[in-house]
């Protein structure tokens, strides 16, 4: 049942991911990257600290008198990698268009597990290699890749798909050693504003005006992505591997497409439908062969 609650929390968390990708773009039209993710985050932490107060005081009380040291290492690694993979991921916007950044972003389905191989040497499923070239597949598919030009803005796009493997991967190590999803939640959207306005107020100008132009972006991006989307990333991540779980995180691109076709009228393309058949695929692929395995 509890692995049921993960896959619903993993797939919940990406089609909040996915949807959120147009108030992503369309929310820097007054602002500069820097300043959107300040107030967006910041906006998460205000919607989730009261929660993890009311509901995890005690067991954060219990949990983090033994190692406390390791809990603050791991908040702080997931907190700046979750800040530099955003970051890069915004500010790539600028630079190169969406369907490169889409495409590229997706590298950190291939990144994690040969991070995971080559730094943790633990063992990875076989499924998840295949997966991971369908999910690829997919999202050269889906995002009309071999119609666009690389530039320069999409090695930020690649560094960043390196810092959201990293996130995965810590976020994976310190749930499953404190089963706090809320409290790890609320630090890391904090160090995110935190650090985002740090380098804002050095390149940017905060306007209250235009920020408040953006207002909708922002408390869509801030409260559903930047808070409760994370959380359930780490909730999701309780019971499921960091390497299924970045496939799974892959449908992203999916749900973005869909949005866009929703919201936008975008037309979705045969490519672009056989592209969320491809991930569908990677992602059945990764959890349903470790299940037959046992089973067998």
């Amino acid at each position: 049942m509890s692995k049921t609650v993960s896959l619903l929390s993993a797939l919940l968390c990406t089609f909040i991911w996915g949807t959120t990708f147009i108030a992503q773009d369309t929310g820097m039209d007054n602002i500069g990257p820097f300043t959107f993710n300040a107030v967006r985050f910041f906006v998460g932490f205000l919607a989730i600290v009261p929660l993890a107060f009311l509901f995890e005081v005690k067991k954060f009380k219990s949990e983090f008198k033994l190692d406390f040291k390791t809990f603050t290492v791991l908040s702080f690694l997931i907190g700046l990698s979750l800040f530099l993979g955003s970051a890069l991921q915004q500010v790539a916007l600028l630079y190169t268009d969406v369907a490169n950044a889409a495409f590229f972003t997706i590298f950190y389905v291939p990144m994690v597990p040969i991070i995971i191989f080559l730094f943790k040497k633990k063992s990875i499923h076989w499924s998840v290699w295949p997966s991971v070239v369908l999910c690829l597949i997919g999202g050269y598919l889906l995002t009309n890749f071999h119609d666009a030009t690389v530039r320069l803005g999409d090695t930020l796009v690649i560094l960043g798909a390196l810092f959201w493997s990293t996130h995965i991967i810590f976020t994976g190590m310190i749930i499953s050693k404190y089963n706090t999803p809320l409290t790890i939640g609320a630090i890391q959207t904090l160090l995110v504003a935190l650090f985002s306005f740090i380098i804002g107020s050095i390149y940017e100008e905060f306007v209250f005006k235009n920020i408040l132009n953006e207002i909708d972006s922002i408390l869509y991006a801030g409260i559903l992505s930047g808070g409760f989307a994370f959380v359930l990333q780490i909730y999701a991540q309780r019971n499921i591997d960091p390497a299924p779980a970045a496939i799974i995180f892959s449908l992203e691109g999916v749900f973005a497409t869909i949005a866009a076709w929703f919201l936008l009228n975008q037309i979705l393309g045969i490519n672009n439908i056989l592209g969320c058949f491809f991930i569908l695929g990677g992602v059945l692929l990764s959890q349903l062969l470790p299940i037959m395995k046992k089973q067998y």
